[in-house]
This record gives C-alpha cells, structure tokens and sequence, in this order.
C-alpha cells in the first residue's frame, strides 16, 4: 500500500516565527493549520521509517520529490499523465507508484526453517563507552548485522558416539561411560523416517535413488532398509491419518479424481502369489484371483477437502476409483452437515455411489464436451 506524505510548504523563517508567537501564546489560525500539517507529516514519516522496505532514496524522493526537473519525473506519462486536469500529480504519488528494483535474492527473514546463531561483539556490550569517541555510550540497536550460509548436507545423516570403556585390573570389571541424554535409544530416529517418506512420497524420489546418493557419502542406507523404516513409522501415524480422513469428511468443497499407478503386490504373478497365501485352499485363491481379476485397472485417487480455508489432501492407491473412495470418505461425514460441492469432472466414475453431493464440474471439461458437440 503506498503511502502519502503531506506536501509542508514551510520555510525555516516561518517556523522561527510560528516558535516566537507559540512562546508568547499570540497562535493565529494559519500558525495552528501549519502544525497541524506538521504533525501529519511528522506521524506518515514515522511509519514510513517502521517499514523495513523504505531506503533513504526513496524517503529523500517521498519528501522532496524527484531531482530533475524533466516532464516525465515531474508529472509522468501515459494514464497518470495530468493532460486532462492543470494541476501536476503529487510528487509523493509519482515516487509511491515506481516499481521497486529488486535484486533477485530472497531476504533472512525467508529463511523460515534456518538455524539461527547470535555472536556477540567480542570486546563491546550495551553500555560501555564509545571506543572511538570516548564521550558516548554504546546500545543495542536491535537490527543485527546478518550473513546467511547455506550448506549441503545428507538427508539422512549419521552420528557415532564412542562411549569410554574402563576395566579394573584386578577384578575385570567394565565402566562404560554413559550415553548422552535425549539421543534414545533406537537407530533410526524418528526424523529419519519422516524424512525418507518425505523424499519418496512427497518428493518423487526412489528408494534406490536415495540409497545410492547416501552410499556416495558415507552413510549406507539400503531401500530394503529405507521400505522397512517407512513401514514402521507409518503404523505409528495411523491415528493421524483417520483423523484426517473424518476431518476431510466435513469438507464444505471436495475435489477428486484419479491417475493411473502400479502396485506390483497387485500385478501379475505377484497378485496371484499373495491371493493363494491370503486363501485358505488353492481352490479358494483360484476363486479369489479370478474375482480379483475382473477388474484389471490400478489408480491412485486424489482427494482435496476445504474448509474454513484449510485444504486436506489424501491419496488412496488400489483398484477403487476416485467415486468409491470419495464415498469410504463421505460415510464419516456429520449427519448435521449439508451435502457438500463436489468438483470434478465429468466421468461418471468420480461420482459417490448412493450418497448425494453437489456436482460442479470442471469448466474446462465442460467447454470440451460443448466444442465437441458443437
């Protein structure tokens, strides 16, 4: 939002008047307009100094306007150009409207998830005298100097703690120094394992991508090891994620759709292999199979739920369609709760079987269909 200053249009000898008659309580109605001006003035520049972004330039530009005297710095050109009206467009309007030049590179403060380290002055601290001027004193100013470092380093990182062993001489017995506090107990922490579904599931990044790029460094860290951890965190996170189902069932707009995937449990031999162990006879797992195999297709549904502004994202990957698994998730919905919009597009197969939603679908689908038509 631009900011205006108030043009002041007083001189040094006015206000070396207005101090004389406010000393001798003779004030004149101009006297009182003038420091009300002033006053504006002095509360705009006041919160033009709170803003990180206002450079002395463009504080001396907002004040005293440009510092050429050409048409184009004084009253513009194209829409603000003031051919329509005899008076110039403030000074202070022009300066607020030029953009900005940037130099590309992102500002500390975008650093969000950065760790910050506060040096000292080594010699100085608030209070001491002035080692220049010897007369004044030194304060805290409250705007650090600030570098920024960035480093590369592994996802998945690795510490070693060699804990001191002491035996007697005499009778043999082992003092083992004691772990540090707050490292626990298990191998992988739990970062470790948030972080490797992060880069597979979040990020697209395969287990033996990962594998090798951590071998490269040192770190061994194999997929089969990589699958087993995921595996294991994601029992402990189950609750979360039902919860995030039922939260996403009383969404007041859903949004489906599906995308192809492959499952190798679910393909092929493999399909086969896991219905004769899940049966109880291979006659049954011939049974199971074939059922299975009526429908051939894998998809990955897409499920975006708001509400309140909060956006919920869920993937489910199997044979289901995006309909059946919006219609698992809508079966949570509060019964006090209207039907929600759904979004989608027109395949009938995104719609939730027996449960009523409102169907917006996608324009651009829509306009395909109408083109078609047409």
């Amino acid at each position: 939002m631009a900011t205006k200053v108030s043009t002041i249009e007083i001189d040094m000898t006015q206000l070396d008047d207005i101090l004389r008659r406010i000393d001798a309580n003779e004030l004149t109605e101009g006297d009182c307009e003038a420091l009300r001006t002033l006053c504006k003035a002095y509360v705009q520049l006041t919160e033009l100094l709170k803003d990180k972004n206002t450079s002395l330039a463009r504080l001396r530009k907002l004040l005293f306007g440009a510092a050429t005297e050409r048409t184009q710095a004084v009253v513009g050109n194209g829409k603000d150009s003031p051919s329509a009206s005899p008076q110039a467009v403030p000074l202070a309007d022009q300066a607020a409207k030029l953009p900005r030049k940037g130099h590309g590179r992102h500002a500390a403060d975008a650093y969000t998830g950065a760790e910050k380290v506060e040096v000292r002055h080594p010699s100085l601290q608030p209070g001491d005298p002035c080692p220049k001027c010897d007369k004044g004193t030194v304060y805290e100013t409250g705007r650090p100097g600030v570098l920024v470092r960035l480093v590369g380093q592994l996802p998945i990182q690795a510490k070693i703690y060699e804990l001191q062993k002491l035996r007697c001489n005499l009778c043999g017995e082992v003092f083992t120094a004691q772990a540090p506090q707050g490292i626990g107990t298990e191998k992988y922490d739990a970062t470790a394992g948030s972080m490797i579904a992060l880069l597979k599931y979040g990020m697209g990044m395969p287990f033996n991508r990962t594998e090798g790029m951590q071998a490269g460094m040192g770190i061994p860290l194999p997929a089969s090891t990589q699958w087993d951890i995921v595996e294991t965190k994601a029992e402990r996170i189950e609750p979360a994620f039902a919860e995030l189902i039922r939260q996403a069932a009383d969404g007041d707009v859903v949004h489906n759709d599906d995308t192809t995937v492959k499952i190798l449990e679910m393909m092929g031999q493999r399909a086969k292999a896991v219905a004769f162990a899940e049966d109880s006879s291979p006659e049954d797992a011939a049974a199971s199979s074939q059922k299975k195999a009526d429908r051939r297709g894998l998809f990955t549904s897409g499920i975006v739920s708001t509400r309140e502004g909060r956006k919920i994202a869920l993937f489910f990957s199997g044979r289901q369609h995006a309909g059946e698994n919006l219609k698992d998730v809508l079966l949570q919905r509060a019964k006090t709760l209207a039907a929600p919009i759904q979004m989608c597009d027109a395949l009938a197969r995104n719609l939730p079987a027996d449960l009523e939603t409102i169907v917006a679908h996608c324009l651009a689908h829509g306009r395909r269909q109408f083109v078609d038509v047409a």
